[in-house]
């Protein structure tokens, strides 16, 4: 770890945009939105909370070292842009708004989130071995993507056992991926890109 110093570091800086672009600012535009009675930005934000509970998923599959979380981190920068620009009629009533400055940081997020997604995509795919090749995990590689999910658990789970954490990032993996197929399966062939029916 020691002789990668500038690996670490950016996977803390990554850490800490995520936590600004996926967690706070789509609460705080979450509340503001239910506070202006904005009714196409909560059910975009409430999609985006739905698809985003990934990014949680993966964080606690990292707390038990459990390598599926570098391929549950993939798929969340994949598919967070998605489940925002996906729905036509949202998009459509977001540009009907009178221009105000929700819809400007809103429109702003958005953009800001698309871009983050896509070059954290492209930054994790050196780590994506890490998914798939038995024991490289545990090398300084792999792991140095472990240390921010396991100063999470000090703070907010210090007494829990990362295995039982582990467990519970599984079994709601295995919902969510239960979830996500049911959607494109079946929902998605009689809804389209409309987003009234979620």
């Amino acid at each position: 770890m020691n002789d990668q110093p500038w690996l670490r570091s950016l996977v803390w800086t990554d850490y800490r945009l995520a936590v600004l672009f996926t967690v706070i600012i789509p609460l705080i535009l979450l509340i503001w939105a239910f506070v202006q009675k904005a009714e196409a930005i909560q059910r975009l934000l409430i999609i985006y909370w739905r698809v985003a509970s990934l990014l949680a998923i993966t964080v606690y599959l990292m707390i038990a070292a459990w390598p599926i979380a570098f391929l549950s981190s993939f798929l969340a920068r994949i598919l967070i842009p998605i489940s925002l620009w996906f729905w036509v009629d949202i998009n459509e009533e977001i540009d009907d708004l009178s221009s105000r400055p929700l819809k400007l940081v809103l429109t702003s997020w958005r953009w800001a989130i698309t871009v983050y997604s896509i070059l954290g995509t492209l930054a994790i795919l050196p780590f994506l071995p890490c998914a798939f090749t038995q024991g490289t995990i545990k090398t300084p590689f792999c792991s140095v993507w472990l240390d921010a999910p396991w100063l999470y658990k000090e703070y907010f789970h210090a007494k829990s056992k990362p295995e039982f954490l582990g467990f519970l990032a599984i079994v709601c993996l295995i919902i969510y991926v239960l979830y996500l197929s049911y959607f494109v399966l079946i929902r998605l062939g009689k809804q389209g890109r409309s987003a009234i029916q979620q």
